[in-house]
Parts: C-alpha cells; structure tokens; sequence
C-alpha cells in the first residue's frame, strides 16, 4: 500500500523503529551530558560546538536511513536498499568518528570510569579491532558478503538478520574510517599517505560489487523476490539500479573522503612542523656539520656564526685567487 517512491514519500512515509530511536536518544543525552560537564568543569575550555552538530548530524543520518521513507522502502525497492547501506556505512560513521566520542568521555570522566576506558582503548582486543588492516578486511568482507552471497537472501527473509545487517554496516564502517580521520586516542597513527592508499585500495570493493549486482539478474543474491507494486519498476532493472547506486555512490563518496583526508593534510600542522625540522636538520648538516639537533639556533650561536663568517672568507679569497 505504499505510494510511488520519491522525496515526499521519503519526508511523509516514516516507521516506527523503537530499538532505533531509543539507541539514537541514548547516545545522544550521553553526548550532551559529557558536553555540559566539560563546560562545567573547563569553563575557559569548553567542547567545541561543531564537533557536537557533526556527531548529532551521524545519528540523524542513522535516523533517515532507518526510519524515513528510505527504510519504509528497503524491502520493496533494491536500490533504495543500497541507498540505505551506503548512508549505513560511509556516510554516518564518519561523522560520529569526527565527533570524537570517545575523547569526550575522557574529558567528562572520572575515576574509576576515566581509568577503566582507558584500559580498553589500550588492551589487545581494541589495539585489534582498530588495526587499520582489520578495518579494511572487515569492510571489504562485508560489503561482498552482505550482497553477492547467500547472506543476503538471509537477510531479505529474516527480520532480525536485516537489523543486524544495518548494526554490523555501522559498526564496520566505524573501525574503518576511525584511524583514516579520526582522532581519537588508540593505537595507531597513520600518515596522510598511507590514510589516502586505503581509500584507494578500497573503492574496487564497491566498484566489483555494483559491476556484478548491475549485470545480475533475477538469480542475483539479496533481490525482493515477493510481490511488487504496480508502480514499481522490474525486479531486473530494480536490482541493475542497485549496482549502479553502489558502484557510482559509493565511489563518489569514498572520493569525497579522499578530498577529506586531503584537506586534513594541507591544515595540519604538524605537517608543517615537520617540514620546518627537516629543512632546519638540512641547513645545519650544511653550514655546520658538528652542530647536534638538541643545539640552539645556529644563528643565535656567535661561535657558530663567527666560525660561518670565517668559512665565507675563506671561500672569497679562493675564488680571488683562481681569478687571478
């Protein structure tokens, strides 16, 4: 009995989620009590406004895929399905990433809760999970496994399968992208080069899966095999637009993170720090060969700069005398 899809189907034709809304509500009161204790607690410092709109943007993300006319349509129409997987996965975890939850519960916390997360963040099963390695293999597995195996016909049958699916998209699509841009305080720290060859790596994964998903047909895993709706395309130009929304929009927003990433490296500055020390190391293996890196300034350094001034003369009355 649904209408005809489109944007006023996806603004007016909600469902009830109960599980969704009270996990959104929840997370969203702890984020905003940690806000209101940091400011309590660091009035001169307080937690940054735009963080707490990016993370609060992540769960209305989680809103609109699940409960908007996007998830009233998930078991009808295929491509609206992968339209939902790709919110699920790279659009909302991100977010929540850059919000940086988990540095916010650090702040607002106190003992014994401050230590006991700390601990976690440092044990050997987080130091794993956050493995920039594990992430990749996770996302990789599930994007393939979740549509070109027999998975997904579990899910497009089972309820509770399909649930989980959309927990597991999230969770994945987390520990993924969380040593990619986030900030948080785990193990691993990764080099904008290094950060920008994951993403890279990764787009063949979206871009094999729409391939096969939009050369498939009725056979293909994962397709609504009950009855359609009048208004409803075919299920083999259903499933063909599927492959195209995950081929064509997953590469375009894993583009848009590469151009994130970009952006973190041309304003970090530490990059710049870095550069400076470089040059600064280069300069002083130059001009004075035994100064240390621990030294001062070799400008600053009269011994250092009257010994230059000594070498420069040197070199005047060299090329004098070849001159003559």
């Amino acid at each position: 009995m649904l209408p005809p899809f489109g944007w006023r189907a996806v603004l007016t034709q909600w469902q009830a989620a109960p599980a969704v809304t009270v996990s959104v509500v929840a997370l969203a009161a702890l984020y905003l009590w940690g806000v209101v204790r940091v400011a309590r607690r660091h009035p001169a410092g307080p937690w940054p406004r735009w963080r707490t709109g990016v993370f609060l943007a992540g769960l209305a993300v989680v809103v609109v895929a699940l409960q908007s006319g996007i998830g009233s349509y998930d078991d009808v129409l295929f491509w609206d399905h992968m339209m939902q997987h790709l919110l699920l996965i790279m659009v909302a975890p991100p977010l929540l990433i850059i919000g940086q939850p988990i540095t916010l519960l650090l702040h607002a916390s106190r003992n014994p809760l401050h230590t006991w997360v700390k601990r976690v963040l440092r044990s050997p099963v987080a130091s794993f999970q956050t493995w920039p390695v594990f992430g990749f293999a996770a996302y990789a597995a599930t994007i393939v496994a979740l549509h070109l195996t027999s998975l997904a016909n579990l899910i497009a049958r089972n309820q509770v399968a399909h649930d989980a699916e959309h927990v597991l998209f999230l969770v994945v699509g987390y520990l993924f992208f969380l040593p990619i841009i986030g900030s948080e305080p785990i193990r691993w720290r990764l080099s904008y080069p290094t950060k920008l060859i994951l993403l890279f790596l990764i787009m063949p994964v979206d871009t094999f899966t729409g391939l096969v998903l939009g050369y498939g047909n009725r056979g293909t895993p994962g397709l609504p095999t009950g009855a359609r709706p009048a208004w409803a395309e075919s299920a083999t130009a259903d499933l063909h637009a599927g492959g195209a929304a995950m081929w064509v929009g997953g590469d375009a927003l894993m583009f848009a993170m590469m151009m994130v990433v970009f952006w973190m490296w041309s304003t970090d500055s530490r990059t710049e720090t870095l550069s400076r020390g470089w040059l600064e190391a280069a300069r002083r293996a130059t001009v004075a060969p035994g100064a240390s890196a621990q030294d001062a300034d070799i400008d600053d350094d009269d011994d250092q700069l009257a010994a230059y001034n000594e070498y420069l003369r040197r070199l005047n009355h060299a090329e004098q005398g070849r001159d003559r």
